[in-house]
């Protein structure tokens, strides 16, 4: 693939954009944007609050990202900015979600969406901040924050089906992770944290952090820490019948982040290794394009 094949994609009219990669650097508490091959990269955004989930609105030429801030201290926030880094601005202030993780943008009904980790919630937002609700919470308490596999982290939204997906991750190297489903609005006489419609759809899983939906094709794909076989990995799975999951991509290096370009017929996937791997969705023709970037978290992938 050229350099120029790898930066353009084609929308549904058949009109040639640019794509562009924003990725989120932990260990230095910035935010890049770049080619889909890494050339021309930019640093966007700097002194951030350990930055993990992000969302890109490029109608409106904002991006979205979560601070997680540090866990003990409940000082979480989210903010908004300019595709460029321009007009930065905190949306969701500190003392309102714990340590949000990754995030999505439901652009269509003007909500983001995020989880919360050591809070054990799954939160979203308008596009403003306001309005921050809680749609699951797994506990309450510091006895219950102590058990990681109540705490919250991947999430993407099936808008047909009016769905949520979010993954509680487990313990590190545990194998206890799970995948859950459940309506996007809290059934009528019921609460977060007493949901009657939430569906289990994988579990003794090795760490599932990120997940990512392919609407075209009803296929989800998320990201996976952990020991081999089916730690480090990225897997998918039909989500209209009951295939098994398939793991696409693997050795990775503590995955994180991903992305697709379902139009490219492409995902891309960050790890904490510090690494930027792009991959055809069926995982083939991987290649690593970026290496030792640092800590990175949360990929998004825009036509812009």
């Amino acid at each position: 693939m050229t350099t120029i094949e790898a930066t353009k994609s084609k929308n549904s009219s058949g009109v040639t954009r640019s794509g562009r990669l924003f990725v989120l650097e932990l260990s230095g508490d910035r935010i890049h944007s770049m080619n889909p091959d890494g050339s021309d990269r930019k640093t966007i955004i700097t002194n951030g609050r350990l930055p993990d989930g992000i969302a890109v609105d490029v109608e409106a030429g904002h991006i979205y990202w979560t601070n997680m801030g540090v866990p003990p201290l409940n000082d979480g926030s989210i903010e908004r900015a300019d595709l460029d880094g321009g007009n930065r601005k905190v949306i969701v202030p500190q003392g309102v979600t714990h340590t949000p993780k990754q995030m999505h943008l439901d652009k269509e009904n003007g909500k983001l969406y995020w989880c919360d980790r050591e809070g054990m919630r799954v939160m979203r937002a308008n596009l403003d901040g306001s309005k921050v609700e809680t749609l699951v919470e797994r506990g309450r308490g510091d006895k219950d924050q102590l058990d990681e596999t109540r705490w919250c982290v991947g999430i993407t939204i099936d808008p047909k089906l009016k769905k949520i997906y979010w993954t509680q991750k487990g313990a590190t190297k545990g194998g206890l992770g799970r995948i859950f489903r459940a309506n996007i609005e809290i059934p009528k006489g019921e609460t977060p944290t007493d949901r009657s419609d939430i569906e289990l759809l994988f579990d003794h899983l090795p760490e599932p952090v990120d997940l990512e939906l392919d609407l075209a094709n009803r296929i989800l794909y998320w990201t996976d820490r952990g020991d081999p076989p089916r730690g480090n990995t990225v897997t998918r799975v039909p989500i209209d019948t009951k295939a098994d999951p398939e793991i696409v991509v693997t050795h990775l290096m503590e995955a994180i982040g991903i992305a697709l370009d379902v139009p490219g017929n492409r995902m891309f996937v960050t790890d904490f290794a510090g690494s930027i791997y792009c991959a055809d969705l069926d995982g083939k023709n991987e290649r690593n394009f970026l290496y030792a970037q640092g800590n990175l978290t949360g990929i998004a992938y825009a036509e812009v």
